[in-house]
């Protein structure tokens, strides 16, 4: 069991999120990690994704850039971790690694993992009723806070007003805080929750 590779054969991604491609091996003396490889087979042609070896980490295909890293820092850890996932990124991706021995020699292994990349039925955000008629006492810190349900990530702006007609953006959290509320906080305030 010495230097196996370890990975999954595959993988379901959700479009737009992120995965994890498993790749990992117990490092043990007298083995130097010399060169990892990823790359990825779509339509019977296999191309390098992403390369690391002892002048640091590339990604050499420009649809993977910003999207494609492997963890640092974690000997024995050569999984992918591939963001903001497309539909053409489903395909069947390899990771290679090359050791080096004590006395020179070269070893090499590899495992494949299938991905497929799917879209989940997309939902509008739906907002939790807040409480209408809400009484504080002046000078108290308190806060609204808005809830929705829906297709991640959802985005929120409070609004001082009436929705339809004139209003003043307070804030795009989904809390809206006061430190100490005067008089003239008195009113209309909404919430809008929005996504993709």
């Amino acid at each position: 069991a010495l230097l196996d590779l370890t990975g999954v054969h595959q993988v379901q991604g959700t479009w737009m999120a992120s995965v994890t491609l498993p790749c990992t091996y117990m490092p043990s003396d007298g083995f130097t990690e010399q060169t990892l490889i990823w790359s990825m087979e779509r339509d019977h042609s296999t191309s390098t994704i992403f390369r690391r070896d002892y002048s640091g980490d590339h990604v050499l295909l420009s649809q993977f850039r910003n999207r494609v890293s492997v963890p640092k820092h974690s000997p024995g850890d050569a999984s992918l971790i591939l963001e903001n996932l497309e539909i053409p990124d489903s395909g069947h991706y390899t990771c290679q690694v090359v050791w080096r021995t004590k006395n020179n020699s070269v070893i090499t292994r590899e495992v494949t993992t299938a991905v497929k990349v799917v879209k989940v039925a997309a939902t509008k955000p739906i907002i939790r009723a807040g409480e209408l008629g809400l009484v504080v006492p002046a000078g108290a810190r308190t806060s609204l806070t808005c809830v929705a349900s829906g297709s991640p990530p959802i985005s929120y702006r409070w609004f001082r007003g009436t929705p339809g007609q004139k209003a003043l953006l307070l804030s795009s959290q989904a809390e809206l805080v006061w430190d100490s509320l005067q008089p003239s906080d008195t009113g209309k305030y909404y919430c809008e929750a929005e996504n993709r």
